[in-house]
């Protein structure tokens, strides 16, 4: 079949779905951006290619789509390209920037758009495994598992052992008791082991030590299987031709085939202005200096278990462990030596005490360390790696072993992890930037931990397009970006350096304009201050004075948004008395609870107004007289202590050009723009939008960052 016929045929399912939604209007900006979606999923050539049988080389085809609020962005990609993906015989992989919104698009939006589909499909929903429950941790930990020995307990890290001896023996059994509700629960079929599905979803801590997490799974030998979560959740993708992930998952599965591979799917990035900030917290690592118990405990487990199995390869693992703890003491008493003073010289109340690196040039004396630490961590490895093979083979012979031996490698796999990532970084930090290159950010931070003093080495890399075009592009034949921002001061190229996506050729973009008319349902009210926004304590003294003023005369739902913790603390404390029962404040109550009790006070007819930060900034859908104002307390630029932009500001002053101008305003103005988005979400809404930083309309790169915005109304309020 052509690809016009293809393109023809997925644009036909979009126009039945959208006549056959009752009450739905027709879209001129929703049936281009659908028209856009089935051009390049019908053009890229999906699976192998023989090119040695003179086959053309396959075609990639890559849409950038920036969809403005109320164009209808996933009936437009969704449509089109499953009805392409049922006539190609593939699938489509679709990823979100968070679960909230892939259990929006499961439980809403693919239900509803099943019901008009001619042709019927299948969708799932893919997580990571450390959202779903381990059933032996977590019936180990409740005191209903049998203890197979006395080292079941190896099977969690000695962490979590000296925090259950610190804990007061009423918390200690509170948590028992918690575990043991989940494990009756989870027994009873009343849960399906997803921690998202809980009522209150429990904090990390307490989530921990009972997820599934992959090092510590034996999967089909584990005792366990035909119980496990996790793997029923896998079997459901098996069969499902729309799958729904996230960008962690997408990037930290690259090459493991947990997802459909992406030469041969439909790959669409929903919000994908968050992928860049993805890909680098995916690709920097750390590692602890001080912390090194864990060593000996894991080179014992391996030589007991290797000593069981009779392999040869754990001859090393005393060499390389001791080296191991002895390099990483050196490490620690070298960076101390060489930048202790500056560490602590910073105050401890603003966190862990951090220095950076210039231009990724380390000291010479951490080179010979860095790179001994390389070499035992890869010799220890590759014995852990051949006892983990002896295990499996084991398993496979020896089934009716099977608990034995998938706690064997548990014991393994639950330290394995932080060797893995201590290797990873030493080499990271050792990585040389030639002449002209681009150098990874690398930094050491200090912080007291009960009677501990920590000191941990990081690194990153600091472009998070070239980390996308090495792993994720290279793989991709056919895929679509999309956002309400994805331009930045009214151009793609931001976006498109920082996606990897900047001069390839098979990358093109599209805008679609959002249907509202801004200029007649919104104001932007540039209220300005006296006090110089760069003069903190000043300026946001008298901004508190301008905001209280203004919430004052809430009559409905609104919204504030703060850049820092600090401003918004003193906001709250200047809440005069009558006022304190109308603000919610950002992590007094859980997210779901907040909205819920704003959602009530609005409909009661009551003002009702939340204080939030960067989180609140987007995603949040408030429409209506759920926000009738939104307030931005000062413009969004992003915290000056992130070590990998100033690493990257560094970089690029050093190739002369300009960090500011090329880095910080876009990167600002792609947050405004999600900020002031939260103001107008229906053709109905009418609304007001407050600013109180006067470099929006004072300054030439604050013009740059209206460029960006919807074209509201535009007020400008003198200092009251």
């Amino acid at each position: 079949m052509s690809q016009q016929v293809w393109a023809g045929q997925a644009l036909e399912s979009f126009d039945a779905v959208v006549s056959a939604t009752p009450g739905f209007r027709s879209r001129a900006g929703q049936r281009l951006m659908a028209e856009q979606v089935a051009r390049t999923f019908s053009s890229a050539t999906l699976g192998k290619v023989d090119e040695d049988s003179g086959e053309a080389a396959p075609t990639r085809s890559i849409a950038v789509i920036q969809a403005g609020t109320g164009v209808g962005k996933s009936l437009a990609y969704c449509a089109p390209a499953i009805a392409l993906a049922l006539s190609r015989g593939t699938r489509v992989l679709i990823s979100t920037a968070t679960v909230a919104l892939q259990e929006q698009l499961v439980n809403k939006d693919l239900p509803a758009l099943a019901a008009l589909m001619p042709q019927p499909f299948k969708f799932a929903l893919a997580k990571g495994r450390g959202r779903y429950v381990c059933k032996l941790k977590l019936d180990r930990l409740a005191g209903t598992g049998e203890a197979e020995e006395e080292a079941d307990d190896d099977l969690f890290a000695e962490e979590e052992a000296a925090a259950r001896a610190k804990r007061p023996r009423h918390e200690t059994e509170a948590r028992i008791q918690f575990y043991s509700t989940m494990a009756q629960t989870l027994s009873k079929g009343a849960w399906d082991g997803d921690r998202d599905s809980l009522d209150t979803p429990p904090e990390p801590e307490v989530w921990s030590p009972v997820a599934a997490e992959g090092a510590s799974c034996t999967g089909k030998h584990c005792p366990a299987f035909s119980q496990c979560t996790y793997y029923d959740k896998r079997k459901e993708l098996v069969g499902a031709q729309v799958i729904v992930a996230n960008h962690d998952l997408l990037l930290s599965s690259l090459g493991a085939r947990v997802l459909p591979e992406l030469d041969n799917c439909l790959l669409i990035l929903d919000e994908a202005h968050h992928l860049p900030a993805t890909a680098l917290q995916q690709f920097a690592c750390s590692m602890d200096l001080s912390r090194i118990t864990w060593i000996e405990r894991l080179a014992s487990r391996g030589l007991r278990i290797g000593a069981l199995l009779e392999v040869e390869e754990i001859a090393d693992i005393p060499k390389h462990s001791a080296q191991l703890r002895q390099t990483l003491q050196d490490l620690a008493r070298i960076v101390m030596d060489v930048y202790g003073a500056q560490l602590k010289s910073q105050p401890s109340a603003w966190g862990p005490a951090r220095v950076r690196v210039p231009r990724g040039e380390l000291p010479e004396q951490l080179i010979a360390p860095l790179g001994l630490l390389a070499a035992s961590a890869e010799g220890f490895l590759d014995a852990l790696r051949a006892i983990s093979k002896a295990l499996r083979a084991e398993m496979r012979d020896k089934p009716d072993e099977a608990k034995r031996l998938s706690t064997l490698y548990a014991q393994i796999g639950m330290l394995a992890p932080r060797l893995e990532e201590l290797h990873a970084t030493a080499q990271l930090l050792l990585q040389d930037a030639p002449e002209g290159a681009v150098p990874a950010a690398k930094w050491f931070t200090l912080e007291v931990d009960g009677d501990f003093i920590v000191v941990k080495a990081h690194a990153s890399p600091i472009l998070p397009g070239t980390t996308l075009r090495n792993h994720l592009w290279s793989a991709v034949r056919g895929a679509v970006l999309t956002s309400a921002t994805l331009t930045s001061c009214g151009h793609f190229d931001f976006f498109m350096r920082e996606a990897g996506l900047h001069g390839d050729e098979a990358a093109t973009t599209l805008e679609v304009a959002s249907p509202f008319n801004y200029a007649a349902q919104g104001t932007l009210i540039a209220a300005e201050t006296r006090a110089d926004p760069k003069n903190a304590a000043q300026f946001t003294t008298e901004m508190v004075d301008a905001l209280l003023h203004d919430i004052a005369r809430v009559e409905y739902g609104a919204l504030v948004l703060f850049t820092s913790r600090e401003q918004m603390r003193q906001a709250v404390d200047a809440l005069p008395t009558a006022m304190r029962s109308v603000v919610l404040v950002q992590n007094a109550l859980p997210r779901t609870q907040l909205l819920k009790r704003h959602r009530e006070r609005v409909e009661n007819g009551e003002p009702s107004v939340i204080f939030g930060m960067q989180s609140f900034g987007e995603g949040l859908d408030l429409p209506g007289r759920l926000c009738e104002s939104v307030f931005i307390t000062k413009l969004p630029f992003a915290p000056p202590d992130d070590p990998v932009g100033e690493a990257r500001a560094e970089w690029l002053r050093a190739v002369g050009r300009d960090p500011f101008s090329e880095l910080v305003v876009p990167a600002t103005a792609i947050r405004l723009a999600q900020w002031v988005g939260r103001a107008i979400r229906t053709e109905e809404d009418q609304a007001h939008v407050y600013c109180y930083d006067k470099r929006l309309t004072r300054t030439s790169y604050g013009q740059r960052l209206l460029k960006g915005l919807p074209p509201f109304a535009l007020e400008q309020r003198a200092p009251i």
